[in-house]
């Protein structure tokens, strides 16, 4: 998983380090972290620019 461009990938200053900010309790996780995903279901992207590529 690229968590390095997810929009839910943010610096928490309580912890000093970066951390996933996606609400999911432990069911959510042990899901997420058993099963066959290729991708995180819950990744973003954090280019502000894609919508503006779009529209071109």
């Amino acid at each position: 998983m690229i968590c390095d461009y997810c929009i839910n990938y943010i610096y928490d200053e309580d912890v000093e380090g970066y951390i996933c900010d996606v609400d999911m309790d432990e069911d959510d996780y042990v899901r997420m972290r058993s099963s066959d995903y290729s991708t995180c279901p819950y990744y973003r992207n954090n280019d502000d620019y894609l919508i503006v590529r779009k529209q071109i």
